[in-house]
C-alpha cells in the first residue's frame, strides 16, 4: 500500500486521494473548501454565543458538556471561575466510561462551584455501538472520517441527549470541547446534527433510541433550537495539550493523562480501524502532526488532544499495533508479548509507565468488552 510521501496516510484511507507524485489530497488541501465553510458558521456562532447576554428564559446561559477529560475540565473552569456565564454543567454517563475521566469528574465537583447535572441510558447507546460495530464490512474508498465512526456515532449521541436536555429547559447554547482540529469536522447547527444522526442510522432506529423526541428538534422555530458553541476555536492558534494539562494539574483538577482518560471503548475503536481501514484510530492526528512538521522544522505544538512525539515513528508503531490489536481479536499470539509491545508503543508516544501499563491493560481486556456488547469480533 502506497503512503503520502508527506503525512504516512495511506492510499487506501477512506476520503482521501494520493496523487501521481504520493501526496494525498489532505496534504493538498482538496479539502479546503468545505472545511472553510464549516468553520465559517462556527465562528460566528462562537462570536454570538461571546457577545450574548443572560438567557431571559431560564436560570443558565449555557448547556456545558462535560466529559472529564483535559479539555473539557480546562474550559469548565474558564466558564464558571473566569467568565461571567451562568453554567450548567451536563456529563453523560457513558457505560464504558474510563475509570480516570470518572475521577477527573470527582474533582472538578468538588472544586468548581458548578451546578452538575449526570444523564444515562446505556441500553440505547449499547444499542447504537452495537448496530455500527456489527455492520458489515464498508464500502470503499469511504467518505473522511468513516475511520472514526464508532467513536464519531458515540459522541453525536450524547451531544443529541444533551441539544433535547437544553431545548426541553430553554437553554439557548451547548459548549463543547472539541480540540481545534475536530472542529474542523464538528457541526455546529443542531438541527443538523439531528438529520445526520437519521441518515446515518434510519428513521427506525433513531426514533427507538430517542423515543421520537428529536422529530421536535426538526420543526421547532430556530430561536428554540440550541446552538453549539466550541470554546477552543478562540485559542485555536495557541492550543497547547502539554500547558493544559500542567495547569490542571496544578489547581488539583487533572490526575491522569490524555491517554488513561479514553473510554474504554479505545482498544475497539483501534480494532474497527484497522480491521475495515488498516489504519490506527489516531492515523489523522498522526498524519496532521507529521504535515505540520513537515512544513515547519521548528514545529512543537499539536492542535490534536493527543501529542505526537517528533521522534515516533508512526508508520512503524501503526503496523505493530495493527498486529498485536488483530491477534489479540482473534485469540492468537502470547498475551504477555502484547501487553510488552503495546507498553513499548504507548512509551514512544509519551505516556508514564503507569499510564502505558494501564492502557495496555485495556486492550488486553479488549474481547471482554466486545462480549459485554454483543459486538462479534
Amino acid at each position: 500500500m502506497r503512503l503520502c510521501t508527506v503525512c504516512a496516510l495511506g492510499e487506501e484511507h477512506p476520503g482521501v486521494v494520493l496523487d501521481d507524485e504520493g501526496v494525498c489530497s489532505l496534504c493538498k488541501l482538496d479539502h479546503a473548501g468545505d472545511l472553510l465553510r464549516n468553520f465559517t458558521y462556527t465562528n460566528a456562532v462562537y462570536e454570538e454565543f461571546t457577545r450574548s447576554g443572560p438567557n431571559p428564559n431560564g436560570d443558565y446561559d449555557c448547556l456545558f458538556m462535560y466529559s472529564g477529560g483535559k479539555d473539557s475540565t480546562y474550559m469548565l473552569d474558564k466558564f464558571v471561575n473566569e467568565h461571567g456565564k451562568r453554567v450548567l454543567s451536563y456529563t453523560f454517563d457513558v457505560p464504558f466510561e474510563s475509570v480516570h475521566a470518572a475521577q477527573n469528574i470527582r474533582l472538578a465537583r468538588e472544586r468548581i462551584p458548578a451546578t452538575f447535572v449526570l444523564d444515562s441510558d446505556d441500553d440505547s447507546i449499547k444499542r447504537m455501538m452495537r448496530e455500527v460495530f456489527n455492520r458489515p464490512t464498508p464500502k470503499k474508498p469511504g467518505k473522511y472520517l468513516d475511520e472514526k465512526l464508532p467513536c464519531v456515532s458515540c459522541r453525536t449521541f450524547f451531544v443529541l441527549r444533551a441539544v433535547l436536555y437544553a431545548f426541553r429547559h430553554r437553554i439557548p447554547y451547548i459548549a463543547l470541547c472539541a480540540d481545534p482540529q475536530q472542529i474542523l469536522t464538528m457541526e455546529s447547527d443542531a438541527r443538523e446534527v439531528v438529520r445526520g444522526f437519521y441518515r446515518t442510522f434510519g428513521v427506525h432506529l433513531t426514533d427507538e433510541l430517542f423515543k421520537g423526541e428529536l422529530e421536535q428538534v426538526l420543526f421547532a422555530e430556530d430561536d428554540e433550537i440550541p446552538k453549539i458553541v466550541f470554546p477552543f476555536i478562540a485559542m485555536r492558534y495557541e492550543y497547547d495539550p502539554d500547558r493544559i494539562v500542567a495547569e490542571l494539574k496544578a489547581k488539583g483538577l487533572y490526575d491522569s493523562s490524555p491517554l488513561e482518560t479514553h473510554c474504554t471503548l479505545f482498544p475497539l475503536l483501534n480494532y474497527y480501524s484497522f480491521k475495515n481501514w488498516g489504519c490506527m484510530f489516531y492515523k489523522l492526528n498522526a498524519s496532521s502532526h507529521q504535515r505540520s512538521v513537515a512544513r515547519n522544522k521548528d514545529f512543537d505544538r499539536s492542535t490534536f488532544s493527543i501529542k505526537f512525539p517528533r521522534a515516533a515513528n508512526i508508520v512503524d508503531i501503526e503496523e505493530r499495533m495493527k498486529r498485536v490489536v488483530l491477534e489479540i481479536a482473534e485469540r492468537t499470539g502470547d498475551p504477555q508479548e502484547h501487553e510488552r509491545e503495546l507498553v513499548d508503543i504507548f512509551r514512544q508516544l509519551d505516556a508514564t509507565e503507569e499510564g502505558a501499563r494501564f492502557v495496555a491493560q485495556s486492550f488486553l481486556g479488549m474481547r471482554t468488552v466486545a462480549a459485554d456488547l454483543g459486538i462479534r469480533l
